[in-house]
């Protein structure tokens, strides 16, 4: 184990992850996967966070890039988080309870699907975009 855990711990935040954690136990304990997971979101994906919202601001298209970067880890993130469960028949999670199953287990996590994938599509129209008109201008250039 690693320190504490959200069962022991108190506040707020701490009630939150208790409440999520009657659909998934993993997130009661510190289950080895999900801290790993939360350790790169906290220390990766938290501060990458930052500077695409930098870039947004400053409207800087590079950021389409980083959103897909971004994307990809959260999507990777989810992959890692449920597959090992689904694999070894999902002992950790709590699937008898409907309300647990389809309102925590499927449609919160399924938001943490939804939006990086439409991210992904968006920013490829951008990249896309922007790399075929470089390939027209520079086809141009060469005719002239």
């Amino acid at each position: 184990m690693f320190g504490r855990t959200v069962f022991t711990s108190e506040g707020i935040f701490a009630e939150l992850w208790k409440e999520y954690a009657k659909a998934d136990i993993r997130w009661g304990r510190a289950d080895e996967t999900v801290v790993s997971l939360e350790l790169l979101t906290v220390l990766g994906t938290g501060p990458l966070c930052c500077y695409i919202l930098y870039q947004l601001v400053k409207g800087d298209p590079a950021r389409h890039y980083w959103l897909v970067v971004l994307s990809t880890a959260e999507l990777y993130g989810g992959w890692m988080t449920f597959c090992p469960e689904w694999l070894t028949g999902s002992p950790n999670l709590v699937t008898s309870n409907p309300i647990y199953l389809w309102v925590y287990l499927f449609l919160m996590n399924t938001i943490w699907v939804c939006i990086p994938l439409w991210l992904m599509i968006d920013s490829y129209g951008y990249i896309a975009k922007a790399l075929r008109s470089a390939t027209s201008a520079q086809k141009q250039r060469k005719l002239t």
